[in-house]
């Protein structure tokens, strides 16, 4: 049976917004369109499972109710109690609902989630002829978001946030977010056939999402999503779908070992980045080892082609002053000059990285890491000949 198509959105932290149109499109959503804080698209709710499972740059993925406009709690109340629950919610659906506001008469997110949780209720106590809602059945998380007085009421098909790939359990110090991580191997010299190197890896985050693209397994295949617990939702059309990423990753970790090496001063983190890894399923496919970064030389001298450089270094904000963070710059220049033909990418908010580095980037994109503004400076190699 043909399923309803929904207007959908893949929300994205500030920066990533065309990574993860990109990403979108080469799912075979062709009318994906990057927009402020995320990418619009169109499908069915099992096309929501598809991009929950495989987008890798993407915070969640929502589905939109309906939008109008209120300046009043009363004309709030209203417009979310006209919108059609009932469609996707059943009568005993436990509904969390959450909100944000901005440059907008109504400005109180307690009171706005309060007054849109009153309006559902009614909806579905008034669709169904109930006194009361059991509210004891699967999740559904509905999002409120207020601009200027415009009202976006969106459906939560994810759960917990798609960063929340299932392997990270334990932290090291100023971790890079899992998708900002999957963003970085994704957009920069790297390339899944090239060898991978992390000089400064930490908890293994780098490296594990780059093992992930290299092998073709998709983000979410080891955590559930909310929207699969929904009677609407395909239950065995999700599982067609999960079982095929299973395959395809599976069928490529068949093909051989991808060049994927970590190291780390620190032994502590490197004990994190291998329980990462079994837990990610990918133990063995990774390399780590512990060398400072002023050892670190080539770790595939057999390879075929060049690869490249990948990190997340200190910033001297939370790990090292700004005089130690410098000098590990310097020790980053000097590995790429041990690394003829190789690329580099690297993440930073220290204003003068470039400077201290020796070299302009090739390329930059202003992202956020948690709360800081960073930079993330692309080196390509040179061109033969040049």
């Amino acid at each position: 049976m043909e399923q309803k198509r929904y207007p959908l959105g893949a929300t994205a932290a500030f920066g990533l917004e065309g990574v993860v149109a990109g990403e979108l499109k080469r799912l075979g959503f062709a009318d994906a369109k990057g927009f402020h804080g995320g990418a619009s698209f169109q499908g069915t709710l099992t096309d929501a499972f598809l991009a929950n499972l495989h987008l890798r740059c993407a915070d969640r993925v929502l589905l939109y109710l309906g939008r109008f406009e209120a300046r009043s709690f009363d004309e709030l109340f209203e417009g979310v109690k006209a919108l059609p629950f009932e469609e996707l919610l059943p009568k005993n659906a436990l509904v969390h609902v959450t909100a944000k506001c901005a440059r907008s008469r109504l400005m109180s997110v307690p009171d706005v989630q309060s007054i849109s949780k009153k309006a559902i209720v009614e909806r579905m106590k008034r669709v169904h002829s109930m006194g009361w809602l059991p509210e004891d059945g699967p999740r559904y998380g509905v999002d409120v978001h207020i601009h200027e007085d415009r009202v976006a009421v969106t459906l939560d098909t994810s759960g917990q946030g798609l960063s929340r790939r299932g392997y990270r359990t334990f932290n090291a110090e100023a971790p890079l977010r899992e998708t900002l991580a999957a963003a970085m191997v994704t957009n920069g010299p790297w390339r899944p056939w090239l060898p991978f190197f992390d000089p400064m890896c930490g908890s293994g985050t780098l490296c594990i999402e780059a093992a992930m693209v290299a092998l073709d397994r998709a983000p979410g295949l080891l955590r559930p999503f909310d929207m699969e617990r929904w009677d609407v939702c395909d239950q065995a059309a999700c599982k067609a779908l999960r079982q095929e990423a299973r395959e395809r990753f599976e069928a490529k970790k068949a093909e051989g070992k991808p060049e994927i090496f970590g190291s780390d001063v620190d032994t502590r983190v490197l004990n994190l980045s291998l329980a990462h890894l079994r837990q990610a399923g990918l133990a063995g496919l990774v390399q780590f080892r512990c060398q400072a970064l002023d050892q670190a030389q080539n770790p595939f001298p057999d390879a075929e082609r060049p690869g490249a450089v990948c990190t997340n270094p200190p910033y001297g904000e939370r790990l090292l002053d700004v005089q130690a963070a410098e000098a590990l710059y310097r020790q980053l220049a000097g590995l790429m000059q041990r690394l003829p033909g190789w690329g580099l990418q690297a993440i930073s908010s220290h204003k003068d990285f470039e400077k201290v580095f020796g070299r302009r980037a090739d390329k930059k994109r202003r992202v956020y890491n948690g709360r800081i503004e960073c930079e993330i400076f692309n080196f390509y190699p040179p061109r033969p000949g040049k």
